[in-house]
């Protein structure tokens, strides 16, 4: 009766203990609300070659290196990112940066607005990441939502100095004859507006000195007008060779015309070329010196290929030179090169700079900076979120709390920190911009790019 009691009470505890078991195991498959715990897919792969998946621990069957155990886990996170749907938005056909977000007349010219184009298209899903709990404790990233901004930007130039085409002068003969001396020292000396250059000798400007004398002479006994016109065709004719009014009036006084006259520069500038010399005879029209006038001067810079597009005349552009410490001047585009030069792979620009206090000498260097406003309101993102393969540009959104995706996209033009973003993204979206090179670590290392997973190259891939 006794063994009887005992084998029941026995089979009692067995029962207890084995529903104990179930409710343990069901309790320890579910979490303090109630959910259950993620499942963990374990496999072990190779670091050099990701594609290698094994399910138990060994060596890998390419280079027999020892497999590393990866666990992944296989919840599929549902909760998606929240991104802002692209607006329809209506912009001036002539005046672009008018927009509206709702189809009106444009304020500038009264015309009907259009369309904004859409061009932000769905990018390309490149790789994939989902990270365990276990990794998300020391992932600490930083995001930044897709945002449309008025972009400027700065492009530094670095320039020189050169003479001005425009305002090259010489000085010529306005008669024939010999120079007899010549003031002027060397190439390169200043030369102003007056300054006597040389003394020339010329029978034909003698004679026509002598007939002013005789004119005038005439004029003054007789005071006909016959007398008064010779006298005024005689004194244009000095003019107009270069004699001033108070050479002739010297010579009246003096009552004869001396063999040597002193002809006056008519220009201002630097001594570019010195022809002229002692005892060499010089015909009319040939230049006894060639001037620089440095009164203004140019700045040429040299523009980068990529930036070469947003380069118009009129821009302003501010200009610093390492000669004038301290001291900024501002000038005007005036004239953009057509044509890029093939070994530089830089396109010319020009701005003419007033130089009245003739600080500024021909080759100099001009530190130069030119803002150029980018026409709308392109979608940015900071720099720092974007990964430039080379042949590719890869930027990290965040799906959810554990999931990321690769996207490439078309990169525009770069200001201040922030990229314009042609193609691949949509407003709202969340990009990482702290922490996505340790995800493209991770989609690399266990093979999370598409190419990745296509590629089946049996070799190391450094």
């Amino acid at each position: 009766m006794n063994k009887l009691i005992s084998v029941i009470f026995l089979m009692f505890l067995l029962v207890i203990g084995v529903s104990c078991q179930k409710e343990g195991s069901s309790e320890s498959s579910k979490t303090v609300d109630g959910h259950e715990h993620s499942k963990t897919k374990v496999y072990y792969t190779c670091s050099m070659h990701p594609q290698i998946k094994e399910k138990e621990m060994g060596k890998c069957p390419i280079c027999h290196m020892n497999l590393t155990k990866i666990e992944v886990d296989d919840e599929e996170d549902i909760q998606e990112a929240a991104v802002v749907p692209e607006k329809d938005i209506w912009q001036c056909k002539d005046f672009p940066d008018v927009t509206s977000e709702t189809e009106d007349v444009c304020p500038m010219d009264g015309t009907p607005m259009v369309k904004k184009p859409k061009e932000n298209k769905a990018a390309k899903v490149v790789a994939k990441v989902k990270l365990r709990k276990a990794q998300l404790k020391h992932f600490e990233p930083d995001f930044f939502p897709v945002t449309t901004m008025k972009m400027t930007k700065k492009i530094r130039l670095l320039g020189s100095v050169l003479q001005s085409e425009e305002k090259e002068s010489n000085i010529p003969a306005r008669i024939g004859g010999r120079v007899e001396k010549v003031y002027v020292k060397s190439t390169g000396s200043m030369v102003k507006i007056g300054d006597p250059v040389i003394d020339l000798y010329s029978p034909k400007l003698i004679t026509a000195g002598e007939e002013y004398l005789l004119a005038r002479k005439s004029y003054t006994k007789s005071k006909t007008k016959e007398f008064k016109d010779m006298l005024g065709q005689s004194i244009e004719r000095l003019k107009l060779w270069g004699i001033k009014r108070f050479q002739f009036e010297d010579w009246y006084k003096k009552g004869k015309v001396p063999r040597q006259i002193t002809i006056y520069s008519n220009a201002t500038g630097i001594v570019r070329s010195r022809n002229a010399t002692v005892g060499k005879y010089f015909k009319e029209g040939q230049n006894f010196f060639e001037l620089s006038d440095l009164a203004d001067v140019w700045v040429e810079m040299d523009v980068y290929e990529h930036d070469s597009s947003l380069i118009k005349i009129g821009q302003k552009v501010d200009l610093e030179f390492t000669a004038i410490p301290g001291e900024k001047l501002v000038g005007e585009i005036d004239f953009v090169n057509p044509v890029l030069d093939q070994k530089s792979r830089t396109l010319k620009v020009r701005a003419t700079i007033e130089n009245a206090s003739g600080k500024l000498k021909p080759g100099m260097i001009a530190n130069a900076v030119l803002n150029v406003d980018i026409e709308g309101m392109p979608l940015v993102v900071p720099r720092t979120a974007v990964i430039d393969t080379g042949k590719r540009k890869v930027v990290w959104v965040k799906v959810s709390g554990k999931n990321f995706q690769a996207k490439t996209v078309h990169a525009g033009y770069e200001s201040e920190g922030y990229v314009e973003i042609k193609h691949g993204l949509m407003e709202g979206e969340e990009v990482v911009i702290e922490g996505n090179f340790l995800l493209d670590a991770q989609a690399q290392l266990f093979g999370g790019y598409e190419d990745m997973k296509e590629s089946k190259t049996s070799g190391h891939n450094h």
